[in-house]
């Protein structure tokens, strides 16, 4: 088993950064892939950026270039760095442990090849005006 606890979260000003943790415990040896997925009020959780074991990284369509993902091996932590932030970038976000991407060709995209085998217990971002 592994354990997931974010850290964080808060609420922040449109065009501010935050900064999310996740550190990992328990059976870490075995994980693979690590990564951010985020769910607003009445949506889905969708996946926001993911970090191989390897240091590939992965990022939706809609924080490139203002999300980055990174990860301390020698601490079992994953950090997720959030600048210019946007009122709908505001969900919970939740850190999931061992799973891979795979390219879709059809979408042109890379995306979760399935669901991460852990999940921390979520941290709110609010996004004001």
């Amino acid at each position: 088993q592994v354990q997931l606890v974010e850290s964080g979260g808060g609420l922040v000003q449109a065009g501010g950064s935050l900064r999310l943790s996740c550190s990992a415990s328990g059976r870490t040896s075995s994980v693979t892939g690590m990564g951010w997925f985020r769910q607003a009020p009445g949506k889905e959780r969708d996946f926001v950026a993911a970090i191989s074991s390897s240091g590939s990284t992965y990022y939706t369509d809609s924080v490139k270039g203002r999300f980055t993902i990174s990860r301390d091996n020698a601490k079992n932590t994953v950090y997720l760095q959030m600048n210019s932030l946007k009122p709908e970038d505001t969900a919970v976000y939740y850190c999931g442990a061992d799973f891979t991407m795979r390219y879709y060709y059809d979408a042109g995209s890379w995306s979760p090849y399935r669901q991460p085998s852990y999940w921390g217990q979520g941290t709110q971002v609010t996004v004001s005006l």
